[in-house]
């Protein structure tokens, strides 16, 4: 299989743009107070009713965070023994799949790691005892922190790398695989966000994480090829 094009391509700078919007955007939403606005549509100071709900606890979150690490695991499985739509890439994009989804994941759950935000149901307005503060803040809100990003929407928004594995030997497929790990994403963060756990800002910027890790991979790969060629 021919290699990647050299460094920048058109639809790379499409990417970079693409990105740097998103961006914007998403600046201007967390400068916003519309997290807030949204979460008091879902809960109030009783907490949120949908919180225990079984759809949503048990299906949408726990049974889903189950598949998707099945999934992880399938696609890592799929470097040597490609099935399916694997057997269209060739080792190095099965193999750049697979750590992209591992690396989004990793970078989400390291970020949670630190992060002093709280989830909406802890707070006081919410019946919880912390006080509302920026997610970016380097302060204890007084509740149990480690909310920010939305973890559960990287078990959607962590497959994005597949677009850019399969963008060459499947157009098609390329396609298809983004809008169904945004669609999945966007899904399980919505979820959370209905049961209390996430503000929307949340969800946004683990899609963002998830889009940017798969990116610069994706670029690396592609230096890669140029350079070994």
């Amino acid at each position: 299989m021919s290699a990647k094009p050299a460094l920048p391509t058109h639809n790379q700078r499409n990417h970079l743009v693409a990105t740097a919007l998103a961006l914007a955007l998403l600046l201007a939403w967390d400068s916003s107070s519309l997290d807030m606005t949204l979460a008091r549509s879902m809960g109030g100071p009783d907490g949120f009713a949908l919180r225990d709900h079984w759809l949503l606890a048990r299906v949408l979150h726990d049974d889903a965070r189950l598949a998707s690490k099945l999934l992880a695991m399938a696609l890592c499985l799929g470097v040597w023994w490609p099935v399916g739509p694997l057997r269209v890439l060739d080792l190095s994009q099965r193999l750049q799949l697979a750590v992209t989804t591992l690396a989004a994941a990793f970078a989400v759950s390291a970020l949670k790691a630190v992060s002093n935000s709280s989830c909406p149901w802890d707070l006081h307005d919410f019946g919880g005892v912390a006080r509302y503060a920026s997610h970016w803040s380097t302060l204890p809100d007084g509740g149990s922190g480690h909310c920010f990003p939305a973890g559960h929407a990287s078990t959607g928004f962590a497959f994005i790398g597949g677009y850019f594995a399969f963008r060459q030997p499947a157009p098609r497929m390329a396609r298809w695989w983004l809008a169904g790990s945004l669609g999945a994403g966007f899904l399980f963060g919505s979820v959370q966000l209905l049961r209390g756990a996430h503000f929307m800002s949340h969800v946004l910027w683990t899609g963002l994480l998830c889009w940017a890790v798969a990116l610069t991979i994706d670029s690396m790969a592609c230096r890669w090829h140029l350079a070994k060629d």
